[in-house]
């Protein structure tokens, strides 16, 4: 075992909770934001097209946003120089913009019936929890 400088391990170990901070943030921002749009009737629409209960939404969405949440603040963390832009807010909507189309095509290609309907439908409904996720993750960026 090395040795290591003086002050190095606790940088060390804030360098690996800043990301779990920014995921509680950005998974909270995309569940709240989905309790809201789950109210509207684009959101009831959705729930019917996709033959989905609001009890599994609303966990689904309580998971999916800290998985989505964890990758773009882990990305954002330790690559922060590679994703184009300066600003980390438009970085961490950058990354959850990629999440989002790739869950989007993947959506569409795996459901069955009118993909057009589902895909507008869902898109709809998901660019509001992304959009959501990325601003907070990227405004607390520095914050934390």
């Amino acid at each position: 075992m090395g040795a290591t400088v003086r002050g190095e391990r606790p940088r060390l170990r804030e360098a690996y909770r800043k990301p779990w901070k920014l995921t509680l943030a950005g998974g909270g921002a995309f569940w709240v934001t989905t309790v809201a749009t789950s109210l509207t009737p684009f959101g009831a629409e959705f729930r019917a097209v996709s033959s989905t209960a609001y009890a599994v939404v609303i966990v689904g969405a309580l998971l999916a946003g800290l998985l989505v949440g964890y990758y773009v603040s882990y990305c954002l963390l330790f690559y922060f120089d590679r994703v184009p832009t300066k600003n980390p807010i438009l970085k961490s909507l950058v990354l959850s913009f990629t999440v989002l189309i790739i869950i989007q095509t993947l959506a569409t290609l795996l459901h069955h019936g009118n993909t057009v309907d589902y895909f507008v439908i869902s898109t709809v409904t998901n660019v509001p929890r992304f959009l959501s996720l990325g601003i907070f993750v990227g405004y607390l960026y520095n914050r934390f």
